[in-house]
């Protein structure tokens, strides 16, 4: 009996199923802009790459805290 997926990490599937590619690629899009606010890389998933808010944010979520950031 698998636990079932919450939070951020919930959205993971429909983000690769909508945008085609793996989480590691958001994530290693996401490194460099680790100097960046929570909401500005948000803004940066949104406007450079088409994703939307929902999406670009539980990504940025799950990113920083598992950076400690």
């Amino acid at each position: 009996m698998s636990e079932k997926v919450s939070g951020p990490a919930s959205y993971f599937p429909s983000i690769e199923k909508k945008y085609g590619q793996p989480m590691d690629y958001w994530f290693g899009l996401l490194e460099p802009k680790t100097v960046l606010k929570h909401m500005e890389m948000v803004a940066f998933l949104k406007s450079e790459h088409g994703m939307g808010h929902g999406h670009a944010n539980a990504a940025v979520a799950y990113f920083r805290a598992k950076r400690g950031l």
